[in-house]
């Protein structure tokens, strides 16, 4: 829908007239650089042309009146700015919720409430759709009241919502790509300093084929918060003989020396994923910068058998779909892409061999799961913004 359409939409729920805004966040895809974020690492996503779109019209009382054409079934859900609490029963909303707490949490204080209306139109789950909403509600937030934010204080705004107003345990990734995206680049985004480098997504004759696999995750009831414990006790004992603060400050070469200190092996196995996968990822940006793509393509695919075999993030769902895309004429890379666990995968595949590619993986992965994959090429837009 475009801003009008969504202007209307709003109208049809709550009511016209009083100074409607819409603002848009994308959901995003990460290339290469899975669960470093919140170790320290390089990652390299890119924010998607599809995302969650919010209208929005400030009330003069201090009352929250929420609406999601996703999940009309609710119908309109009440709150207020008294109420920044987290209730389970609230669903969705606690979202939008945590980042008005989030704001107040530094000192910006929300004088009035708002009718909400979300609209999203992110394929599937696992491609950062709650990253998007808690983006384009700072970006509302800021515009309607005029708080001294950047894009980059709504992406951390954003994080620190998520892990302490819903108790998931991210890194600042997703936020940072749907605040910062910009069309056609994916981003080099150092998360320990948040220095960042757009890179140009120049893929020649091949895409990016992002696969839904349809089957659902939820990252907070997964295993994401204990892999994060896991590469912290990791860290812990690295500690006693290294001086470092993350544990993507080692190379692959620093981690085998040391590696032996780490008191539990299943931790062990996540920090070495974790040290590797940095390595790769600056590898795989190399590479794309000097249109490698077959090398890109090769890192790919490890950083996909990393994900299976050392961090344990994937699902036999998954590990179905990255073998089968292995399979095809003109893929040259594929892995699971996101939290982990069910979502979405990404293969690089050459344009012209695309359609066989779909034909082939879904039908072998229906035949395999009983599900039905979803099929996308990935298509790179700009980050969070106010659309009218």
């Amino acid at each position: 829908m475009d801003a009008q359409e969504l202007k209307k939409s709003f109208e049809k729920v709550f009511s016209s007239g009083g100074d409607i805004r819409v603002f848009f966040a994308p959901g995003r895809v990460n290339l290469i650089g899975e669960h470093i974020d919140y170790n320290g690492g390089h990652v390299f996503p890119c924010a998607l042309k599809n995302g969650n779109y919010a209208v929005a019209r400030r009330r003069e009382d201090r009352k929250l009146r929420f609406f999601s054409e996703n999940f009309r079934h609710g119908g309109i859900l009440e709150s207020s700015l008294d109420d920044l609490v987290f209730h389970k029963e609230a669903g969705w909303t606690n979202y939008p919720k945590g980042v008005l707490w989030a704001f107040e949490q530094r000192g910006m204080k929300i004088p009035y409430g708002f009718d909400l209306y979300v609209y999203g139109d992110i394929p599937g789950s696992g491609l950062s759709s709650s990253a998007a909403l808690e983006v384009v509600i700072g970006t509302m937030l800021a515009d309607f009241y005029h708080f001294p934010v950047t894009p980059t204080d709504i992406a951390l705004i954003g994080q620190f919502s998520e892990n302490r107003f819903n108790g998931m345990n991210c890194g600042i990734m997703d936020q940072f790509a749907s605040a910062m995206g910009k069309k056609d680049h994916a981003i080099f985004l150092d998360c320990a300093t948040l220095k960042y480098l757009y890179v140009p997504l120049v893929l020649g004759d091949y895409r990016i084929v992002v696969t839904n696999s349809n089957k659902p995750h939820s990252l907070t009831a997964s295993h994401y918060n204990d892999r994060r414990r896991e590469c912290e006790s990791a860290l812990h004992d690295l500690q006693k003989v290294v001086k470092i603060q993350h544990l993507c400050e080692l190379t692959p070469e620093q981690f085998g020396a040391v590696e032996s200190v780490i008191s539990s092996p299943i931790a062990a196995r996540r920090a070495r994923f974790a040290v590797f996968e940095e390595d790769r990822t600056k590898e795989a940006v190399k590479a794309l910068q000097k249109n490698d793509l077959l090398r890109f393509g090769n890192l790919i695919n490890e950083s996909g058998d990393g994900l299976e075999f050392e961090y344990d993030a994937t699902c036999p769902e998954i590990d179905v779909l990255v073998e089968e895309a292995r399979k095809q004429k003109g893929c040259i890379g594929s892995r699971e892409t996101g939290g982990g666990w069910g979502g979405n995968t990404i293969s690089l595949v050459k344009k012209e061999d695309i359609p066989a590619f779909e034909a082939n993986v879904g039908k072998a992965y229906t035949a395999k799961t009983s599900l039905t994959a979803d099929f996308h090429i990935l298509e790179v837009g700009d980050g969070g913004r106010r659309l009218f």
